[in-house]
């Protein structure tokens, strides 16, 4: 018998990283806790990446997760952006990490198909879905909709991921 596992979405952003914090019992999800990690657009890069940082500890320190998931970065017409947002993924990526968490990163279409059931879903339609999934969820912000929708995407793939770092470590 499995016990509970409780999964951390993170939908990095350098303004505003949504999080959002799902149990999985055996085949059932349940809704935990979302919010976001907001930075001073006026501070400059380092100090939002600190803030960044510092919100994903405490809410690793707060809602102890056992792994984390984290969507990885699309590249776009602008390239400075695409930088900060990497760097921003990087923070993502690296305090769960550093807090002993497995993470998994997952393309955009990939969990827009595993929530909604088609790729190129709108944001509306990932909110309708999070609704129906996790009837308790009641995500303030197109970010954490998104970061408790990376959540459950993980939940579906993460025997397969774990399966694919094994094989991977040989």
């Amino acid at each position: 018998m499995q016990r509970p596992i409780r999964i951390l979405g993170i939908d990095p952003g350098l303004r505003r990283t949504g999080w959002g914090l799902i149990v999985i019992d055996g085949n059932k999800l349940g809704y935990v806790a979302c919010g976001l990690v907001e930075t001073d657009d006026k501070a400059d890069l380092a100090t939002r990446l600190v803030t960044i940082h510092n919100g994903l500890q405490r809410i690793i320190a707060e809602y102890a997760p056992e792994e984390a998931a984290v969507e990885a970065t699309f590249v776009n017409k602008d390239a400075n952006a695409t930088l900060k947002l990497g760097q921003a993924r990087g923070i993502a990526m690296l305090v769960p990490a550093l807090a002993g968490l497995p993470v998994g990163e997952y393309a955009p279409n990939l969990i827009k198909k595993t929530v909604v059931g088609a790729g190129h879903a709108d944001k509306a339609q990932i909110r309708m879905m999070i609704g129906v999934l996790l009837p308790k969820a009641d995500p303030k912000s197109h970010d954490a909709a998104d970061a408790l929708a990376i959540a459950i995407c993980h939940a579906h793939h993460r025997q397969r991921a774990r399966l694919e770092l094994k094989v991977a470590a040989r």
